[in-house]
């Protein structure tokens, strides 16, 4: 986020969009500031919203029951709350006012009235206790569904996809997002149906008992409610701009105390503060723009309540002076209109909220719309228990059309053999490993496992066959047990202990303060770099795996620690499908197979020894290699 242009600035530029209408959708431009687009015509936008709100209808199904419980307490509570005022009138005229009874019989009258009364007020205000509680258990139960779907569905999403939306803006759906959604409930469905009863059973007792004066107070409010309903409907590109801003602001925050070393060794704090006070400003300077709005709203309606109860006892005064009214008319009058201005102000408030709702269920439901990534294939079967044989077949890889990064790649790898892929940063070696993955599909051929298109078969049981060790190693936020048996939840102690020994990862294990129950923090940043990649071997061996692949797996590793690794690297390739990318000659001079990579293409392949009686570009790299080894005792392939 650049701080180049003020939080003001961007401010006006946003007011500026509003007002010219151009914030139906929003997108991202100027380093991930969003920017307005314009309108179309009958706008695609509205069609996808349509089609959001009825896949979360949809959604709703299975919960129509306790919805349903929600909605008949809901009724039962107001069918009450519509009889009190009855019994202020029935008091006032029947009891109060009645000069034909005598007291003794007024009294009664009134106490039996009283408790009456008394009885209905606690069993609504129970009533209404009893639904707002199941209407919370709802509420909690759609938004543990709907977090479990996107979650869900964001775990199995294409790669290129998670990397658009940033760790913020995942984030950002799967909390605020989710929860604001998740008031659409309350404010699409529940309020404004139970509010139209509430609106036509007051209407009608009104009328019941005085249309002159029912006619008088109802006037002014269907133009003032049309009046608010189209301009809460400008609200929403606010909230929907409003949300997409916090995202970046919280996908910064993320970037920002993920890479704190950086940010502290090129001296970016103060400079990081200020992005982030400008996002925030900005934020704030919108949600106070959007409050201004609903603020003119929320006044017009406290005047307008004022005003009618002024008309009410106004012409309600002239009504019983003229003997058309009675002073319990009046008074059940005032109730009533209570009565009725707060479903009509809950009908204008629902859709004014709903606003903020719709703008976060956009991009919940656009995330739960999309399609996973590489979905299983129709008729697709179980991936087989033992790798015989991995095959290569004329396969190609773009990421952008036209701009191949693998190209007429094609070798047959045997089961348990070893192979190494070499070459110059960008060659193509971690795509290959990413096809064998199948974190991507070949753009052209096929990779096949025992004769069958891995495409053919179960992208999960297929994953079961593999584990993956990185240059960039990833640890979670736990104990040194949880990482290492990441892959295998149900693996005993002795099982842990056992791959962290092969991996020469126990003897500093056990030095840790808890040992294997330390918790190494986020990323692993309680531990060196060399003991977080032994950590994710250890992880590796425990997972037991056909094929193995191994990214560097040893860059971050000290000679004498790299040494204590190829001691039992025999072991751990052991029957095992390997493929290795690495620079380091102790790491490949073994394998079964090297293949030389240069933009994509294999241009020299063989074995350490068949490459260098060749004296090609292998044997080159080998030689500057030992030449640097002479110098320094490095010995990376350069």
């Amino acid at each position: 986020m650049s701080p180049a242009r003020s939080s003001r600035k961007r401010y006006q530029e946003f007011v500026q969009d509003y007002k010219q209408h151009r914030l139906d959708d929003v997108a991202e431009a100027d380093g991930g500031q969003p920017v307005a687009q314009p309108r179309t015509a009958g706008g695609a936008g509205g069609g996808a919203r349509r089609a959001y709100v009825r896949d979360y209808l949809r959604w709703l199904r299975p919960h129509w029951y306790e919805l349903g419980v929600v909605f008949v307490l809901a009724l039962a509570v107001a069918g009450l709350q519509m009889v009190e005022p009855l019994f202020i009138r029935f008091i006032v005229d029947k009891v109060i006012l009645n000069q034909t009874l005598d007291l003794s019989s007024r009294l009664t009258r009134l106490n039996l009235t009283g408790l009456v009364f008394l009885g209905v007020v606690i069993l609504s205000h129970v009533g209404g206790g009893f639904k707002d509680y199941r209407q919370r258990i709802l509420n909690v139960r759609v938004m543990l569904s709907l977090r479990r779907s996107l979650y869900e569905r964001l775990l199995h999403l294409p790669l290129p996809r998670l990397w658009d939306m940033k760790t913020g803006g995942i984030l950002s759906r799967l909390t605020g997002d989710v929860e604001t959604t998740t008031g659409l409930l309350q404010m699409a469905i529940v309020s404004p149906a139970i509010s139209v009863i509430r609106l036509i059973i007051a209407i009608g007792i009104l009328l019941t008992l005085n249309w002159q004066l029912a006619i008088t107070a109802l006037a002014i409010i269907p133009g003032v409610m049309v009046l608010s309903l189209i301009f809460t409907r400008r609200i929403r590109p606010i909230y929907r701009s409003v949300r997409k801003d916090v995202e970046i602001v919280d996908g910064r925050v993320g970037e920002t105390f993920s890479g704190i070393r950086v940010v502290r060794a090129f001296r970016q704090e103060i400079q990081e503060l200020i992005s982030f006070m400008l996002g925030r400003h900005t934020v704030l300077r919108k949600e106070l723009f959007a409050h201004r709005r609903e603020l003119l709203l929320w006044t017009s309606w406290g005047l307008l309540e004022a005003g009618i109860s002024v008309v009410i006892v106004w012409f309600g005064g002239y009504l019983n002076i003229v003997g058309r009214a009675s002073v319990g008319d009046i008074m059940a009058f005032q109730w009533y209109m209570f009565l009725l201005l707060n479903p009509v102000w809950n009908i204008v408030n629902s859709f004014s909220e709903m606003q903020r709702s719709l703008a976060a269920m956009e991009r919940v439901f656009e995330v739960l719309a999309m399609e996973d990534d590489m979905p299983d294939r129709p008729g697709a079967g179980e991936a087989p228990a033992v790798v015989r044989e991995l095959r290569f077949d004329d396969v190609a890889f773009e990421y952008r059309e036209g701009q191949p990064v693998v190209r007429d790649f094609s070798v047959t790898v045997p089961g348990g053999s070893v192979i190494a892929l070499v070459g110059r940063s960008g060659a193509g070696k971690t795509t290959v490993t990413d096809l064998v993955a199948r974190f991507h599909d070949p753009t052209r051929g096929r990779l096949l496992l025992n004769g069958n298109d891995i495409r053919d078969l179960k992208l999960r049981s297929y994953r079961d066959l593999l584990a993956i060790v990185q240059q960039e190693v990833f640890l979670f936020d736990g104990s040194v047990r949880d990482n290492i048996a990441y892959g295998r939840h149900d693996a005993m102690d002795a099982d842990v202990a056992n791959a962290a020994r092969r991996a020469n990862a126990h003897e500093f294990i056990a030095r840790l303060p808890n040992g294997y129950d330390t918790f190494i923090g986020e990323r692993g940043v309680k531990l060196s770099g060399g003991q977080q990649q032994r950590l994710a071997i250890a992880r590796a061996i425990l997972a037991s795996p056909q094929i193995l692949i191994l990214d560097e797996a040893t860059s971050n590793l000290d000679t004498e620690s790299e040494q204590l690794i190829q001691a039992s690297m025999a072991d751990l390739l052991a029957n095992r499908t390997t493929f290795v990318i690495a620079h380091r000659l102790s790491t490949i001079h073994r394998a079964d197979l090297i293949l030389l990579m240069e933009n994509g293409a294999v241009v020299e392949r063989g074995t350490h020894e068949e490459l260098m009686r060749a004296r090609g570009l292998y044997h080159d790299m080998v030689r500057r290699q030992m030449e640097s080894h002479a110098r320094d005792g490095d010995e990376v392939l350069r």
